[in-house]
């Protein structure tokens, strides 16, 4: 081979590496749970000691189910350790890391992906009837916040918003989320998760008598 072919080709292998997609080059720690236009929704496992290779994730927001310490290297050889706390919340921008769990527990987290090419420019909530929110993470293309809902919250059927919504269930609870064209969800364990897409229909109702929690990722 020539040497300025040669050199195109040694230039480009970074490029091909960082554009790896976790969930084919490690099924195994990532799993897809949400697939569609707005968002993918990722659920993330990594036990003790385990590592994934190279790979890359658009703008997202990760929200850990448990505590736990990551180490990341990124393709400049750099690494970065972060704690991993539960029931929060982190705008990620878009980044290539190989991950590695050096702490003492099972890394398990949500990763919601946002696939539009730019952020949306509808009107996020600042506050609704029967859910007190507490604000996580904001960024331009949405926000997380912890959510929990009155034992006598209800949106009647035919309920509809204008943002995408990612629900995420700090279970187990009893609420029932039926939105239009879906089976209605009854039972929520730790870490389910619904997507509601903006404009759809849809009703949904706390049946457990008790205060419920949920992490709700808003999109514009």
């Amino acid at each position: 081979m020539k040497p300025l072919k040669l050199a195109v080709v040694l230039a480009a292998l970074p490029l091909a590496a960082s554009a790896q997609d976790p969930v084919k080059v490690d099924p195994g720690h990532y799993k897809v749970l949400v697939d569609n236009p707005s968002v993918r929704v990722i659920k993330v496992q990594v036990g003790v000691g385990e590592k994934s290779p190279m790979h890359s994730h658009p703008d997202a927001i990760l929200v850990p189910l448990d505590s736990g310490k990551a180490r990341f290297k990124m393709p400049d050889g750099k690494t970065e350790d972060r704690e991993l706390v539960k029931e929060t919340a982190a705008y990620t921008p878009a980044f290539t890391h190989a991950p590695e769990n050096i702490g003492t527990t099972k890394i398990d987290a949500i990763l919601v992906e946002f696939k539009a090419a730019a952020p949306g420019t509808a009107t996020l909530p600042t506050a609704r009837p029967g859910v007190e929110q507490t604000v996580l993470a904001e960024t331009q293309r949405g926000v997380a916040f912890k959510a929990t809902a009155a034992a006598d919250f209800a949106e009647p059927a035919g309920s509809t918003h204008e943002f995408d919504q990612v629900v995420i269930g700090l279970g187990p609870a009893d609420m029932t989320v039926a939105v239009e064209g879906q089976p209605a969800k009854t039972k929520w364990a730790r870490g389910d998760v619904q997507f509601i897409p903006r404009g759809a229909k849809h009703e949904s109702k706390n049946t457990s008598g008790k205060p419920i929690e949920f992490i709700i990722v808003a999109i514009k």
